[in-house]
């Protein structure tokens, strides 16, 4: 939802509308009538990846990647035997 506001109340309430912003709202400001700005909140910084979690925990086989057997792949195309 975006609400606008005039220069003069953006002033008088910044705070409360940096607050609102955080929330989510997104709030214009405007000088005689012609939007000039906006607040809007930012977006939320999730922590790094950190590389290396699951090694040793798992081991992917040389084979991995080699093609499937004839039969198992008939049945992921949808064939039947």
């Amino acid at each position: 939802m975006t609400k606008t506001v005039n220069l003069y109340e953006a002033k008088t309430k910044l705070s409360e509308l940096v607050e609102r912003a955080a929330k989510g709202e997104e709030i214009v400001i405007a000088k005689a009538g012609k939007p000039r700005g906006k607040l809007v909140p930012i977006p939320v910084q999730k922590a790094p990846r950190v590389g290396g979690f699951w090694k040793g925990k798992f081991e992917i086989h040389e084979n991995f990647d080699d093609p499937l057997p004839d039969d198992i792949q008939r049945a992921f195309e949808g064939e039947e035997n």
